[in-house]
C-alpha cells in the first residue's frame, strides 16, 4: 500500500506571508476592548479590588482543615489512618498512641502540611468517625519558612467545634426518624 502525499502551496502574496491580514484582526480586537473599557465605564471589568473587596465563595467551597472533639474535649480522630493512606499528596502525618480503653487509640500526633496539601478532600470521605473535615472556608495563610505551613493536632483542633455525628452511624431507621 503506497502513501500518498499531498503537496500544500505556499501564500504567494506579500500580505499573506506576512500574516498582516490576521496581525490588523487581532489589534482591532485589542483595540475595541481598550476603547469600550476606557469610555464605556468599564462595565465589563471582571477584575476584583482585593484587599477592599473579597471573591464570592460557593457554599461547597473547601478550606483548610479542622479536628473535630468530642464533649470532653479530647480529639475525635481514633488514628485509623485512612487519612494518610488515601491522601494522593501525602501532607498527612499520624502517629497513634494508646488510650486507657483497650479497643481504641488516639492520635499522639497529627500534622498536615496545608503546601502539600492538594485540597481534594479524600482526607474528609475516608475518614469513618467525621474527625476531619475541610468546611472552614478559610485560605491558607502565606508564610516566610515552609515548616511554617505545617498545622499539628492543636491547630487543627482550635478551628474544630463539637462534632455532631453520632458514632457508628445514623442506624437501620434513620428513614423513620426523618418522617
Amino acid at each position: 500500500m503506497a502513501i500518498g502525499v499531498k503537496v500544500v502551496a505556499r501564500p504567494r502574496d506579500l500580505g499573506q506571508q506576512a500574516y498582516v491580514p490576521a496581525l490588523v484582526k487581532g489589534l482591532g480586537v485589542t483595540m475595541r476592548h481598550f476603547f469600550d473599557n476606557l469610555f464605556g465605564g468599564g462595565k465589563h471589568i471582571v477584575t476584583i479590588q482585593y484587599p477592599e473587596e473579597r471573591a464570592v465563595y460557593p457554599k461547597r467551597y473547601r478550606g483548610l482543615h479542622r479536628l473535630m472533639v468530642r464533649e470532653d474535649g479530647s480529639v475525635r480522630c481514633v488514628a485509623c489512618m485512612c487519612c494518610p493512606t488515601v491522601c494522593p499528596a501525602h501532607c498527612i502525618t499520624i502517629l497513634a498512641e494508646q488510650t486507657g480503653n483497650p479497643n481504641e487509640k488516639r492520635p499522639r500526633v497529627f500534622e498536615i502540611d496545608e503546601l502539600r496539601c492538594v485540597v481534594c478532600g479524600l482526607c474528609v470521605e475516608a475518614c469513618p468517625c467525621d474527625a476531619i473535615r475541610m468546611d472552614t472556608g478559610i485560605w491558607s495563610s502565606p508564610v516566610a519558612l515552609r515548616g511554617d505551613a505545617v498545622q499539628g493536632k492543636a491547630d487543627l483542633m482550635k478551628r474544630g467545634a463539637l462534632s455532631t455525628a453520632v458514632q457508628g452511624g445514623a442506624g437501620g431507621d434513620w428513614r423513620d426518624k426523618q418522617r
